[in-house]
């Protein structure tokens, strides 16, 4: 029978420091705040929760989620892909534009995103208000791969650089990744 995880005060709010079920308010969970990628509620302890204390991560096992709350104009993250992650996005409130394997789409409240594992995707935040994100994503590999979106022009030496891979999208240019282990997600 799993036990009641213990919730301690780490940086600006709650976060579990044993593993176990547990119950937070969001009002009330540790939140993560980046100056470009607005704020984060990871619901876990994972390594931006716990960095500058003694605490050592406790990011969950199989599945991530959390909560984004981005400013007009603001990004979620980097333009990036999980090799063997699944990943999902439902946008609570505002507005913002997905880009999707070079392809964007405008978004709005109730609106649902699924990514299968390695799609190349990131979020801006559009419009007057802020964008609320629930995103959720699953843990089969810490891989992450940051992701650039290149013009159908792109140079010669570009082109030849050491990529972790390159996909043609549709609009004919090509979304070029390189490989990354994530220690903090």
């Amino acid at each position: 029978m799993a036990k009641e995880a213990r919730l301690e005060r780490i940086g600006t709010g709650l976060a579990p420091v044993t593993d176990g079920w547990f119950v937070v308010n969001a009002r009330e969970a540790a939140w993560i705040r980046h100056d470009t990628f607005g704020y984060r509620c990871p619901f876990e302890a994972n390594g931006p929760v716990v960095r500058g204390t003694d605490r050592t991560p406790l990011p969950f096992d199989q599945l991530g989620i959390g909560l984004s709350v981005l400013r007009p104009g603001q990004p979620s993250t980097l333009y990036h892909a999980e090799p063997g992650n699944q990943e999902d996005f439902l946008v609570l409130s505002g507005t913002c534009t997905v880009t999707i394997e070079g392809e964007q789409r405008e978004l709005g409240p109730w609106d649902f995103v699924h990514c299968p594992a390695g799609t190349a995707h990131a979020f801006a935040a559009t419009g007057t208000e802020q964008c609320v994100l629930v995103t959720v994503g699953a843990r089969t590999t810490r891989e992450w791969v940051t992701c650039r979106r290149r013009s159908p022009r792109a140079s010669n030496r570009r082109r030849r650089r050491a990529q972790t891979r390159t996909r043609r999208t549709a609009t004919g240019g090509t979304t070029a990744c390189r490989r990354s282990r994530s220690s903090s997600r």
